[in-house]
């Protein structure tokens, strides 16, 4: 008896002893641990939160349960793999089955689902699931990104963490208040490589942009490979800013950037700046000036003094080709013609240029966009006018939107990201004026044209112009952190927006853009967290 209770008093020694040496090495235990992020801690804020009950904890055993259907399917495996090098679970993603675990569910006739249109999603949180439903592929991906946020930020790591991974109890239901939620940028200038394109890409999904605008053409560089006219691409893509390298994309290398994209649900609208804004075409092809003779290759940054040959039959056989060709590599319905600052082309030129190309994008099934200078002409039905003004002063763009026009705004001392934030900025332009964080925030999209209708605005976009960059780290540094302001006043209701509390919710982005690896400029305007 003495023996058998020596015995049992060693074994149970060894456990306790098993079991601390566990504890020692297990993941922090959920009441030693942070408390998870509160739902309304995100950015975008959603549009209505209720906390309720508690949190759901990411396992080794959780599965991702996914609609029968390819959509649904896609938003999963790319959900899987954003968790998995970071948690080290499998998360397997099935279509078969039911219980507990991350459910994805395309629910379009549920009637608390169906009002919440395209993009909309809701996101349910108990100790049992994680489920988010939406009509659409698109709500589910946006459904997504806010469960990212309500993760800790080492969820976006690419080697192995410890955890906990748990997620706030209750239900977020969300959807966007402007169809186009955009970002801009500019390869033109400085050409940019699919792998640069695609990171961007990946910045802009996390806040639920879903249009990237494409600027392939300008004076300095020529960016896409077309049948029709090669040397546009071989020649007028062959230098940039500067005297470099240039570049341009084949139409693999483009049909690559617009499937990457779509991936992440968002749109590719390529734009080809014109009548001005064309150096590299009228280099390329001598036939395209009003006098015969090529230009050469520009690697300045002044603008305005270039146009093509409005009179010449040949500028819209070009027109044509091009809009064509691009049109058949573009699964989306925009194409965007560009107009601005047309300085060397006449009124009377530039009307009647763009009375002629409009219907050129039309016979390809694309509907029309361009910069805001386009309402000084006649903006054919259905068109779009990008608002890149000061102030929302313009009559013409105001008269044009009470006519039917839409508007997407991008105001240039709010929402251009290539501003300087104050005087020693060292990368970017202050012709706009400096843009700091709370001004690129602190605007009203629908009552910033004076005398528009705000059902006229369709949406807001962040362009990037390229004259002072060429890598990654300087996007991100210009973009962060005004891009997800942005982002935040074309997704949120504008009950939402104040800046007090904005720039907390801004604040505690930045260990996620960390572990991300994302540059951004650290403004005095935020409260970031100690690092």
């Amino acid at each position: 008896m003495r023996r058998r209770r020596a015995r049992l008093l060693c074994s149970l020694l060894l456990t306790v002893v098993a079991g601390a040496g566990t504890a020692a090495t297990a993941e922090p235990s959920a009441a030693s641990a942070a408390p998870p992020t509160p739902l309304n801690r995100v950015v975008p804020a959603p549009a209505s939160v209720r906390p309720d009950g508690g949190p759901y904890a990411i396992g080794p055993h959780t599965r991702i349960l996914v609609s029968s259907s390819r959509g649904a399917r896609q938003v999963g495996d790319y959900l899987a793999g954003v968790l998995r090098p970071s948690t080290g679970y499998r998360l397997p993603v099935t279509a078969h089955g039911s219980g507990d675990g991350i459910r994805l569910r395309l629910t379009p006739k549920a009637p608390g689902v169906r009002r919440l249109g395209a993009e909309g999603y809701r996101l349910q949180v108990n100790r049992r699931a994680i489920t988010i439903s939406a009509r659409a592929s698109a709500g589910l991906f946006h459904g997504v990104q806010t469960l990212r946020q309500l993760l800790p930020a080492s969820i976006e790591r690419t080697t192995r963490q410890p955890g906990p991974w748990r997620v706030s109890g209750g239900t977020v239901t969300d959807r966007p208040r402007y169809a186009w939620r955009g970002a801009m940028l500019d390869v033109s200038r400085h050409f940019f490589t699919v792998d640069q394109i695609k990171r961007y890409v990946d910045q802009l999904a996390l806040y639920k942009l879903n249009k990237l605008h494409l600027h392939l053409s300008d004076d300095q560089g020529w960016r896409i490979a077309l049948d029709s006219w090669p040397r546009l691409a071989t020649y007028g893509g062959s230098t940039q800013v500067g005297g470099g390298p240039g570049g341009f994309y084949t139409k693999a290398d483009y049909r690559e950037i617009v499937a990457y994209a779509a991936s992440r649900r968002l749109t590719v609208v390529p734009e080809i700046d014109m009548p001005g804004h064309t150096n590299a075409a009228l280099a390329s092809y001598a036939g395209l000036n009003c006098d015969g003779v090529a230009r050469p290759l520009y690697t300045g940054t002044d603008v305005g003094f270039s146009s093509l040959c409005v009179p010449k039959q040949v500028t819209y056989d070009f027109v044509d080709d091009v809009v064509r060709e691009l049109a058949a590599l573009t699964p989306g319905r925009y194409l965007h013609i560009g107009g601005d600052e047309a300085h060397s082309t006449s009124h009377d030129d530039y009307v009647a240029f763009m009375d002629r190309v409009q219907p050129v994008v039309a016979k390809y099934g694309k509907t029309v966009v361009g910069w805001h200078q386009l309402t000084g002409a006649h903006p054919a039905k259905g068109a779009i006018a990008q608002y890149w003004g000061l102030d929302g002063s313009e009559k013409q763009v105001a008269d044009a939107a009470k006519a039917g026009t839409r508007l997407v705004l991008s105001p240039a001392n709010r929402a251009y990201l290539d501003m300087k934030y104050d005087a020693n900025t060292p990368l970017g332009l202050d012709w706009a004026g400096y843009v700091e964080a709370k001004q690129s925030y602190d605007w009203d999209p629908g009552a910033y044209i004076k005398t528009a209708p705000a059902s006229s605005v369709l949406g807001v976009e962040a362009p990037l112009w390229s004259e002072t960059i060429q890598t990654s780290a300087q996007i991100e540094y210009l973009a962060f952190p005004r891009l997800p302001g942005i982002a935040e006043l074309g997704w949120s209701p504008p009950a939402t927006h104040d800046w007090d509390t904005y720039k907390v919710r801004l604040a505690a982005q930045s260990p996620r853009w960390d572990a991300l690896g994302i540059s951004y400029y650290h403004s005095p305007q935020v409260p970031w967290p100690a690092r």
